[in-house]
């Protein structure tokens, strides 16, 4: 059994979600008019990811030190395999013209909370 898989595996045994999810950090690549040029096709290709159930999450990050936004993002995908992810990723508007360059990992979710409220008469969502 690859490395992988076993841990997973002794995950789940322990009682963990053992979730296998896929995380793209999307750095710019080109000159600095490149991912402004490619936002629209960029967002419209993430919309069409999550109407398929493929993105799970994804939005800019600051850098190191936590106060400015320097142009990458994080980008989480749910996938079959690595490959899978590799083709999503691939295809993004922003890799495909080169405005932007990504790293793959594979992120295997075991722990935390999340809370969504759904407000029915108000129609509202709020995640915390």
């Amino acid at each position: 059994m690859p490395a992988w898989d076993a841990y997973k595996e002794v995950a789940r045994k322990r009682g963990a979600l053992a979730l296998e999810l896929f995380a793209v950090e999307s750095v710019p690549a080109g000159g600095p008019a490149s991912v402004p040029e490619n936002v629209e096709k960029h967002l419209e290709y993430q919309q069409e990811q999550e109407s398929k159930g493929t993105l799970v999450l994804a939005g800019p990050v600051s850098n190191a030190a936590g106060d400015l936004m320097e142009g990458a993002g994080l980008i989480i995908y749910r996938a079959a395999s690595i490959e899978e992810a590799r083709a999503i990723a691939d295809a993004d508007p922003m890799h495909v013209s080169g405005a932007r360059t990504y790293s793959l990992r594979r992120w295997l979710v075991n722990e935390g909370s999340l809370t969504i409220s759904v407000g029915l008469s108000t129609r509202s969502v709020s995640l915390a």
